[in-house]
């Protein structure tokens, strides 16, 4: 079972195949039982229309079956008013290399206010602490600048050129803060 990350603002909670189906259902936006650390154990937690829950190209993850977490996907709570304000996580698992991506997206009302920087701050910490983690990546387009400065700030540089063929050219930038570089061996 995935732990809840928790930063000054945000619970990160684990993503679960339950909410990914209440979210394409019509009572999506009624909101959801999460768990988080602390003397409650668990909040109500409110999902906002522009919350970015858009499952369709987890199809394969939705009809994997059960109501079990999703591994490596949390939806990210702000505290002060326990609203789901983004959703992120890794992007599968590391390769043989011991690489592995990580996405993310916030709310618009969520943006510019160093939310997304806590967030992948802590997704971080935790798969730092996963010895199979070796290097973390994630993609960007060209043009969103404000995505970049979250990687430039958790200390990722821009290392190649990708191409997609719905977003189209993209920026790969690969995570420099391992504090104990893994061996390959």
């Amino acid at each position: 079972m995935m732990a809840v990350l928790t930063t000054p603002r945000l619970f990160l909670t684990p993503l679960t195949r339950a909410l990914m189906w209440r979210r394409m259902a019509e009572d999506g936006q009624a909101g959801f039982s999460a768990p988080v650390n602390g003397p409650d154990g668990k909040v109500t937690v409110f999902l906002p229309p522009e919350w970015p829950g858009d499952f369709l190209p987890m199809l394969s993850v939705l009809l994997a079956g059960g109501d079990d977490v999703v591994d490596g996907a949390y939806v990210a709570v702000e505290r002060a008013t326990l609203s789901a304000v983004g959703q992120l996580g890794t992007k599968g698992w590391p390769d043989k290399h011991g690489a592995i991506e990580i996405g993310y997206g916030l709310t618009p009302q969520a943006q510019g206010r160093g939310l997304a920087t806590e967030a992948v701050g802590a997704l971080l910490a935790s798969l730092e602490a996963r010895p199979e983690v070796k290097t973390v990546t994630a993609q960007t387009l060209p043009s969103n600048l404000a995505s970049q400065r979250v990687l430039t700030k958790l200390n990722f540089e821009r290392t190649a050129q990708a191409w997609d063929t719905e977003d189209g050219d993209l920026w790969v930038w690969t995570w420099r803060g391992l504090t104990h570089p893994r061996s390959s061996s």
